[in-house]
């Protein structure tokens, strides 16, 4: 009775122990502390950023394609497909953890011929020799259990349960990406055809000039060279229109697939010529230490240090022995009342112990493996906080300076307006030649589409900001 004791508590004690390293947390980056380098600019504030950051821009339809895409994208569904299977590997890992059992029934029936066990036997019909039947019947309980005495199991588990982690971390940046690339595709739709509305107004007014000129020119007051320079900037403004044209079609084609539709399915909606929204006044970027938080690729590159980590105890727990409990439950006998009768019960157990003694070093090699792929994965964490942080300070950069150049193109194109305005009347009255006042038609349409390309440019850094905090992703359960 002692020694039962005695060997309980050392197998209790055995199963305590978990060898392999333990997970310590992520490696210091130092990146956590201070502020934004390039977030001087007067229209950043350390307050935090909105999640659904796409509703401070104030365009309906744009809000709706996002909310569309995160709800209908396949790339969706395929990271929650990751998920799942992820969550499942975690289910099997725990389960591995408890005993097996299964239960079974039998029946045999067997004619044995040429035995004799007096009396028991009957002549066949064919060449006089005897046969015996028998009938037998079973019922039967057995079970399985590997203790776990090294937490080679429990290992195996934690790998499951970060790789888990690390997938929803994937999923919540494929929301990042998904927004950030709709929003995106929406304001370069909105610029092509903006620009290429300004482009048809070119023409329409170029058109009428060259009637005007072909008809002085019948009058002998405008030679052919005027014709013919009038011309000439005609075909190069409709030159520059069909490729803006064809941009819409490829930014609706490509709105429709990241909405999770197939291609014309948005075009009814978004047909129509719109402003590009611009961000608000002051952009709320938090600090970097929010941005570790946030950033859904820097959260699923720690998880997979977590995983790795583990993983060097799955294979530690390998060179050790293991002890697996085994055990049977049956009843039976030659009649079918046999199985229930407890006089009939037959009980087995097996513990059985096994250790790899001579393996040639496999399991050495095994963990030197595992070790190196924690380290891989520990230079992945600190490239992805670099990376996140290039991403931030540079988008916050490229929004400061292109948020200053906005008002210099702002000028510009009204300057470029009264220009026009001005000349058009002074070449009504005959004091302005034709040729100039196309040059300076051309100079504010240039100013114009100016304009558009640097409010498309500041919003497009906008949405690069809110891409590199992490933000757009919701929790999934």
């Amino acid at each position: 009775m002692h020694s039962r004791i005695l060997w309980l508590a050392v197998v209790s004690l055995l199963g305590a122990c978990t060898v392999g390293p333990t997970y310590q947390g992520a490696p210091d980056t130092g990146a956590d502390a201070g502020k934004f380098v390039r977030a001087a600019d007067a229209a950043f504030n350390a307050s935090l950023a909105p999640t659904r950051w796409w509703e401070s821009l104030g365009d309906a339809d744009l809000t709706g394609l996002i909310d569309e895409a995160l709800t209908n994208s396949p790339s969706i569904d395929i990271a929650l497909a990751r998920v799942e299977q992820s969550r499942a590997t975690l289910r099997l890992r725990r389960a591995e953890q408890l005993p097996s059992a299964n239960a079974s029934l039998s029946y045999l029936h067997a004619e044995l011929p040429g035995i004799d066990l007096g009396g028991g036997s009957e002549e066949s019909d064919s060449g006089g020799k005897d046969t015996m039947a028998v009938d037998l019947y079973n019922l039967g309980l057995d079970a399985s259990w590997e203790l776990d005495l090294f937490g080679g199991r429990r290992r195996a588990r934690e790998q499951a349960a970060a790789t888990a982690e690390a997938r929803l971390a994937e999923l919540a940046d494929v929301q990042v990406s998904l927004a950030a690339d709709v929003a995106q595709t929406y304001i370069n739709l909105r610029d092509a055809q903006e620009r290429a509305r300004l482009f048809e107004e070119s023409v329409r007014l170029q058109e009428k000039i060259l009637t005007l000129t072909r008809q002085r020119f019948s009058a002998g007051v405008a030679s052919a060279l005027d014709v013919d320079r009038v011309e000439t900037q005609y075909e190069n403004t409709q030159a520059q229109l069909l490729p803006l044209r064809a941009q819409v079609e490829q930014y609706l084609n490509q709105l429709a697939m990241l909405t999770g539709h197939e291609p014309g399915a948005v075009d009814a909606k978004l047909t129509s010529v719109s402003p590009i929204p611009l961000p608000p006044a002051e952009v709320p970027v938090g600090d970097p230490a929010e941005l570790l938080r946030h950033r859904p690729d820097i959260r699923a590159a720690e998880r997979n240090i977590a995983a790795s980590t583990a993983a060097i105890g799955v294979n530690v727990a390998r060179r050790f022995p293991n002890i697996k409990f085994m055990g049977l439950i049956g009843t039976g006998g030659s009649a079918a009342s046999d199985m229930f009768d407890l006089e009939e019960l037959v009980l087995l157990a097996a513990p059985t112990l096994s250790w790899n003694v001579l393996d040639f070093g496999r399991s050495g090699a095994a963990v030197r493996q595992s070790e190196a792929q924690r380290d891989e994965a520990e230079a992945q964490y600190r490239r992805t906080v670099l990376a996140a942080l290039n991403d931030a300070e540079t988008s916050l950069s490229r929004f400061g300076y292109q948020r200053r150049q906005l008002g210099s193109l702002a000028r510009a194109e009204a300057a470029a307006t009264r220009a026009s305005v001005f000349n058009e009347q002074r070449y009504r009255a005959g004091t302005s030649s034709l040729m100039d006042q196309l040059d300076i038609e051309r100079q504010r349409i240039s100013a114009a589409a100016g304009l558009v390309q640097g409010k498309a440019a500041l919003t497009s850094s906008y949405v690069a900001i809110q891409k590199s905090l992490g933000l757009g992703w919701t929790p999934v359960k």
